[in-house]
C-alpha cells in the first residue's frame, strides 16, 4: 500500500530547548525510562513467581504492567534521540506506527481499567460467585478482547490516514506523531478523519468510563451496607490503586478528546502526553507496590529468596 503523497518524512519540531536544558531532560527521560521498564517488569516478575498472586486481580495488573513497558516505549526512545542526536526526522511509515501504537495502546489501557473495575465490582458485590465466574478463561477472555478492541478500533482512520496526500510541508508540531498535528499537513478535507477520531475516542473513552463509573456505584453501595468499619476500609483499600490510576488516565484521556472539539494549545497536549505515555507507566509500580500490602510482602520475599540463593552459590 502506498501512501497518497511524496512525503518520505517528516519532522518533529516540538521542544524547542537550550543545550543545558536538553542535556537535563534527556538525563531525566533517561532515569525514568529505566525505572519504568524495571518497575513493571518486576511487577510481572512478582505476580508470575508467586503462586499467592495467581487470582484475577493480579492477572489483570500484571497485563496492564506488560501494557505499560509498551505504551511508554511508542514515544520515550524516539524522544530521547531527539534530546541527545538532536534526530528529529522520522520516516512516514515509522510516524504512522508510532501514531496507531500509541492510540492503540492507549485505547487498550482504558479498556483495561474497565476491566480491573467490572474484576473489583464482582469481588465485592458478589464475593461468593467471583471464584466460579471469574474464572481463568473469561479472564484470558477479557483481557484478548480488550487487546483485539485496541488494535481492531483503530484500523479505518489508519489507512485513511496512509492514503491522505501532505502537501503542507514536513514538520510535525510535536515530540512524537499525534494525530492532530499530522492531520494539519494534510492538503485535502480531513474533516471526515477528524468525525471518525472524534467518534472513536469518545467511544473508548466515555463507553469505558460509564462501565467504571456503573461498577464503582454498585461498589460503593455495596460498601456502605457493610456493618464493620474495618471490612469497609479493607474493601475500599483494594479499588484505591486502580482509582488513581483511573483519575491520571481518564483526566489526560478527556483532556485530549476535548482537544478535538476546542481549538487548544499545543503545549497542554505535549503536557498531556507526557502525563499519559511517560508519568502514568512510570507511577503504575509503585501505586500498586507501595500500597498492596500482599505484593510488598511478596516482593520481600522475592529479594529473601534471591538474598538465600545467592548466599548459598557463594
Amino acid at each position: 500500500m502506498e501512501n497518497g503523497s511524496t512525503v518520505t518524512n517528516f519532522i518533529l519540531v516540538a521542544l524547542p530547548l537550550s543545550f543545558v536544558s536538553e542535556i537535563i531532560c534527556f538525563y531525566l527521560l533517561f532515569f525514568i525510562y529505566l525505572i519504568t521498564l524495571a518497575g513493571n517488569s518486576l511487577i510481572i516478575v512478582i505476580i508470575w513467581k508467586s503462586h499467592n498472586l495467581h487470582i484475577p486481580m493480579y492477572f489483570f495488573i500484571a497485563n496492564l504492567s506488560f501494557l505499560e513497558i509498551w505504551y511508554t516505549t511508542t514515544v520515550l526512545p524516539k524522544l530521547l534521540a531527539i534530546l541527545s542526536y538532536g534526530k528529529r526526522e522520522i520516516s512516514f511509515w515509522g510516524c504512522l506506527m508510532q501514531c496507531y501504537f500509541y492510540f492503540v495502546l492507549g485505547s487498550v489501557e482504558l479498556l483495561f481499567l474497565a476491566v480491573m473495575s467490572f474484576d473489583r465490582y464482582m469481588a465485592i458485590c458478589y464475593p461468593l460467585r467471583y471464584t466460579n465466574f471469574m474464572n481463568p478463561r473469561f479472564c484470558l477472555v477479557l483481557v484478548l478482547g480488550s487487546w483485539v478492541g485496541g488494535f481492531g478500533g483503530t484500523i479505518m482512520q489508519t489507512i485513511l490516514i496512509i492514503k491522505l496526500p501532505f502537501c503542507n510541508g514536513n514538520h510535525i508540531d510535536h515530540f512524537y506523531c499525534d494525530v492532530e498535528p499530522l492531520l494539519k499537513l494534510a492538503c485535502t478535507d480531513i474533516s471526515f478523519i477528524k468525525s471518525i477520531n472524534l467518534s472513536l475516542s469518545s467511544l473508548i473513552v466515555l463507553g469505558s468510563l460509564v462501565c467504571i463509573i456503573v461498577s464503582y456505584s454498585y461498589i460503593i453501595t455495596a460498601i456502605h451496607r457493610l456493618a464493620s468499619s474495618e471490612r469497609k476500609w479493607k474493601c475500599f483499600s483494594t479499588c484505591a490503586s486502580h482509582l488513581i490510576l483511573v483519575f491520571i488516565v481518564y483526566g489526560s484521556s478527556l483532556f485530549l478528546c476535548m482537544r478535538s472539539v476546542r481549538v487548544s494549545s499545543m503545549n497542554l497536549s505535549q503536557l498531556s502526553t507526557v502525563l499519559t505515555g511517560v508519568v502514568t507507566p512510570l507511577l503504575n509500580p509503585f501505586i500498586y507496590t507501595l500500597r498492596n500490602k500482599q505484593v510488598k510482602d511478596e516482593l520481600k520475599q522475592l529479594a529473601y529468596s534471591m538474598c538465600i540463593h545467592k548466599a548459598n552459590s557463594l
